[in-house]
């Protein structure tokens, strides 16, 4: 996975070459990204899905994240994308299903680790349930939060959420639960980050 090769940009989102994920990573180049966030709605509320990241992840393992995301290969272009929704939560989307959020960019320094990202952002309206639902070793489980509570945790207007759904064990069985979290079980993407994301789906919702 390291060596996949992606198109990497000037901060003016001009192309300046190709370099392998692991330089991408390494010396802090932008590149272009898929998100795809799926929401639904249920007795009259409005619910967002996320992923819950494999404890294998390399990348902040155990956390919650985007429905489905990754990497645009510099062979790729932005339709291509969808693939990943297939590949890591087993739900067979077309690009014209989607409804463009637009490019969201933004950068996260870790350590070592130095991900600019140029997000093609895009909304699903899901009527699928968990059922339908069929993780890759990289994702380990799905869950749901209203999409107000949402808001309102990176709006600082509460400090916890209740998420519900479920984990795939290691002998493939779904444990269901309920929890209540924070902002430390989230990918620390930026706050800046998020509340962009969410004003952009309430045009759509």
């Amino acid at each position: 996975m390291e060596t996949e090769q992606l198109k990497i940009f000037d901060e003016n989102r001009n192309p300046i070459g190709i370099a392998s994920r692991e330089e991408v990573h390494k010396l802090g180049y932008w590149h272009e990204t898929f998100h795809c966030w799926f929401i639904s709605k249920e007795k009259e509320k409005d619910y967002l899905y996320l992923q819950l990241r494999s404890k294998i992840k390399k990348d902040y393992p155990n956390l919650l994240d985007i429905t489905a995301a990754g990497h645009l290969l510099a062979s790729e272009s932005v339709e291509d994308g969808v693939r990943e929704i297939k590949e890591e939560v087993g739900i067979d989307i077309t690009p014209q299903e989607l409804i463009p959020l637009g490019i969201i960019d933004y950068s996260v320094l870790d350590g070592d680790f130095i991900d600019k990202e140029f997000a093609h952002t895009f909304l699903y309206k899901s009527e699928k349930n968990f059922e339908d639902f069929i993780l890759q070793d990289e994702v380990a489980g799905i869950v749901k939060v209203e999409f107000n509570e949402f808001v309102e945790l990176w709006l600082d207007e509460r400090p916890f959420i209740t998420i519900t759904g479920f984990e795939v064990t290691e002998n493939g069985n779904k444990i269901y639960f309920e929890e209540q979290v924070g902002k430390e079980k989230f990918v620390p993407h930026q706050n800046k980050f998020y509340r962009t994301v969410l004003e952009k789906m309430r045009a759509h919702i």
